[in-house]
């Protein structure tokens, strides 16, 4: 048992590295990789039939994998989602898709709907990131206009300018909405009615171009920095502020296990972490064991 404790503190303890860009211990262990059967894959979801949901920028379509295998299963909507980088599963059935090549948010009833027209498109210039919030909400970062806007039945109710070029948004546990915010190489924490709650970033994380993120039942923040390729876990909520946890990748682009050619997308479930990597054009998985 205390060879369990040790390896598990060892895998996913807290560190504070000098330099972020520095090797760190990886939070997780290389599982499987998928085929090379997508054309640059952005985020992905889980669904709540359990599959895996992706953004497919360049096969223009939401690709469905199995999680277990991660075989391509079907594809929806192949062709109508120009430039597609952000699919969000909101707990009320809708679906938000990012459309970036329209500038639009696509919004979907339902699975059922996924390959009909949507139920509204919310103007985002140049969005590449969407969340469907607990609240009913609607999130969008338009990257063309440095905004991150909120929108209730259509309409704005909320927006927080200062981010050109951001990616994506995404809900924490506690309902504070985070944005990686790539061309300013941070990570900000919003309010849902986006007051700025606080910024991570600085030379301890090393950031060279966060793009998207998952955060876990704790709150941890799962990022891909493409740029780095690698995928860091922060911890927002740290005695000292935010605290880099663990690396994954070798800040150079590869493929194989610890390697990514620029990360995108991160999906969890439970000790599963999912991400797109992107120039490899497929989906890996890598996992926490713990018995």
């Amino acid at each position: 048992m205390k060879r369990l404790i040790a390896a598990l503190t060892l895998l996913i303890g807290t560190l504070s590295p000098v330099n972020g860009q520095e090797s760190s211990v990886p939070f997780a262990g290389f599982d499987k990789a998928g085929p090379s059967v997508l054309n640059d894959p952005h985020d992905l979801a889980f669904g709540p039939d359990g599959r895996l949901y992706v953004a497919d920028k360049f096969g223009h379509r939401i690709a469905v994998l199995d999680p277990e295998s991660l075989d391509l299963l079907e594809s929806y909507s192949t062709g109508k989602l120009p430039g597609v980088h952000d699919i969000s599963f909101g707990p009320n059935g809708q679906i938000a898709v990012a459309v970036t090549g329209l500038s639009s948010v696509f919004v979907y009833s339902g699975l059922d709907t996924l390959n009909t027209s949507p139920t509204a498109m919310l103007p985002a210039p140049r969005t590449e990131g969407a969340l469907v919030h607990s609240n009913g909400r609607i999130y969008a970062v338009a990257g063309g206009t440095g905004h991150l806007v909120a929108y209730e039945n259509g309409s704005v109710v909320a927006s927080a300018g200062g981010h050109p070029g951001a990616h994506d948004v995404g809900e924490a546990p506690d309902g504070s909405v985070w944005v990686a915010d790539n061309f300013n190489r941070r990570l900000v924490r919003y309010s849902p009615d986006l007051d700025v709650l606080q910024v991570v970033e600085g030379p301890e994380f090393g950031f060279a171009g966060p793009r998207y993120l998952d955060i876990d039942s704790f709150g941890r923040l799962i990022v891909a920095d493409q740029d780095a390729h690698r995928i860091l876990m922060i911890n927002p909520d740290g005695d000292q502020g935010a605290e880099l946890v663990g690396v994954l990748g070798s800040g150079q682009p590869g493929k194989g296990p610890n390697l990514f050619d620029d990360p995108e997308g991160v999906a969890i479930r439970g000790n599963e972490y999912y991400f797109s990597d992107s120039d490899n054009n497929r989906i890996v998985r890598y996992t926490v064991v713990t018995n």
